[in-house]
């Protein structure tokens, strides 16, 4: 048998050979891009194209383009960020803290498993409060997040990630 020809079964016969189907290789538009960075609102393209220009590493690169997911208005959580990776809800804290792109890049769009606020800018509440998470809590109410007076955030996290 010629080389790249590959055997057709049929019930009569194995001797019948049809040529191999040639390769395809994908255009590198679609081939550099992790599917991470692919499925986000039109207004955060500028968003990723900075986050993929960056010299930050490959984990915190699919931490921020998961964020870009994340509709205004809406909330994700560090565990269900961290399910879709594979990770560990605190190493998408870590990369959160690390966003040099913040608020354009929405890192304070992740709160705690519970609702709580959980931190911002690195740096954890004492007793729910502080200037960081005062900072948050009005990121998130002025694209419409409902927060209780205990403050915890209203509603269902957002989980569709791509």
């Amino acid at each position: 048998m010629a080389v790249g020809m590959k055997r057709k079964r049929t019930d009569e016969s194995l001797d019948a050979a049809t040529p191999s189907p040639p390769k395809t290789a994908k255009p590198p538009s679609t081939r550099r891009i992790p599917k991470e960075l692919v499925s986000v609102p039109a207004d955060m393209e500028a968003q990723l194209q900075r986050i993929t220009a960056s010299k930050r590493t490959p984990f915190e690169k699919k931490v921020w383009g998961l964020l870009c997911q994340i509709p205004r208005g809406r909330v994700s959580t560090y565990g269900l960020m961290s399910a879709h990776l594979g990770s560990s809800p605190r190493a998408v804290g870590n990369a959160l803290r690390r966003n040099p792109f913040a608020p354009q890049v929405p890192c304070h769009r992740v709160v705690a498993t519970g609702g709580t606020l959980g931190g911002f800018k690195g740096k954890w509440p004492k007793d729910g409060e502080g200037i960081t998470i005062d900072e948050k809590r009005t990121l998130l109410r002025g694209e419409g997040v409902k927060i209780d007076e205990k403050g915890r955030v209203l509603g269902t996290p957002w989980a569709g990630f791509v």
